[in-house]
């Protein structure tokens, strides 16, 4: 009788635990100091660039940080992304890989997540990759 009172217990806080996982929350605490670059491939274009000036940095982190988002379905099986993203420390190492898809969407660690209010700096991101690649591709013409 006991054992069994106790696996019943096992499972339902296994299974509040893993409910707990829904719930609204920050998913990424990342000092900015400790990131040397960000690595982005370009979903839309293949191109892939690197982000390494301190503003551009600051700016992405802080506003990863600042968001909120809630856990959704498993992203397991979906194809295509916009901005496939690595966060470097400053030994070269990787802190953080995640997709960022849309101004309130991202894929991490096996799940789509979405913003809830405060949003991604998507267009941000967006411009500056735009103009790193095309940096990149008047260097290569030269």
């Amino acid at each position: 009788m006991k054992l069994k009172t106790i696996l019943i217990l096992i499972t339902l806080l296994i299974v509040l635990l893993y409910c707990f996982t829904y719930v609204p929350h920050k998913i990424f605490d990342i000092n900015p100091d400790e990131v040397s670059k960000i690595h982005i491939v370009d979903g839309n274009s293949g191109y892939r660039t690197d982000i390494t000036c301190e503003k551009d940095i600051n700016r992405i982190i802080t506003s990863l940080n600042e968001v909120t988002f809630k856990k959704g379905k498993l992203s397991a099986g979906y194809m295509g992304y916009r901005f496939d993203t690595t966060i470097y420390d400053t030994n070269g190492e990787t802190m953080k890989e995640l997709i960022i898809n849309s101004s309130d969407t991202i894929r991490y660690k096996g799940f789509f997540y979405t913003s809830t209010g405060t949003q991604l700096e998507y267009e941000f991101i967006d411009e500056l990759v735009e103009k790193l690649v095309s940096k990149q591709e008047n260097q290569n013409q030269n």
